[in-house]
């Protein structure tokens, strides 16, 4: 006879029977890489990059306070980041510490967890990357404009020229600057709390 004992795990700040992994979708370019988190309704999030490439995402969703949560390792050094958060989705804007295209999202090589996507979206081919550069090519991420690059729930699709822009979508974002990262590698690295108002 087994006998098989669920052990709680440990998810963020919170001690739960399991913790749940958002859709987590990613493109690149040779200087930035885009990581867009789909939870709506996001609440307390926290967001802790290093600049080694240690990405944590911990967040809760829902009526119930869900906790969700992302632990992954990028493929290589970042410098600094960008967030913007939205009611359906969160996303980031990395910069990437050498101005190269990665092979892949994550350092371990083999097959990525099931909740790591291609955003097909903003994804570009390296030898296209001159060609549909939407990004300033300075990269002053001073005055980033998130709206510009299509990164919410699909508005602006399709609609005819001359159609009134409907400003009362559920889409409002809010552009969160993140503390810098501290290049320090004895040090724990940037951590940032991502509150809505």
């Amino acid at each position: 006879m087994s006998v098989f004992m669920l052990m709680p795990d440990r998810c963020g700040d919170f001690v739960y029977d399991t913790c749940r992994h958002p859709t987590v979708k990613w493109a690149q370019r040779s200087d930035v890489v885009f990581i867009t988190i789909e939870l709506p309704d996001a609440q307390d999030v926290k967001l802790k990059l290093e600049p080694e490439g240690k990405f944590y995402f911990s967040a809760t969703s829902g009526a119930d306070k869900i906790p969700y949560e992302v632990d992954i390792d990028l493929h290589d050094k970042v410098d600094e980041s960008k967030a913007s958060l939205g009611k359906r989705n969160i996303c980031y804007l990395i910069k990437k510490a050498e101005n190269k295209w990665w092979s892949r999202l994550l350092k371990q090589e083999g097959k990525p967890p099931v909740f790591l996507k291609v955003d097909w979206d903003k994804w570009v081919d390296e030898d296209e990357e001159d060609e549909d550069n939407k990004l300033a090519p300075d990269m002053d991420f001073g005055d980033f404009d998130f709206s510009k690059l299509n990164m919410g729930g699909g508005e602006g699709f399709g609609g005819a020229e001359g159609e009134d822009d409907d400003d009362s979508s559920d889409t409002e974002e809010e552009n969160v600057e993140l503390p810098p990262l501290n290049k320090d590698a004895s040090s724990a690295g940037g951590e940032a709390e991502i509150k809505k108002d």
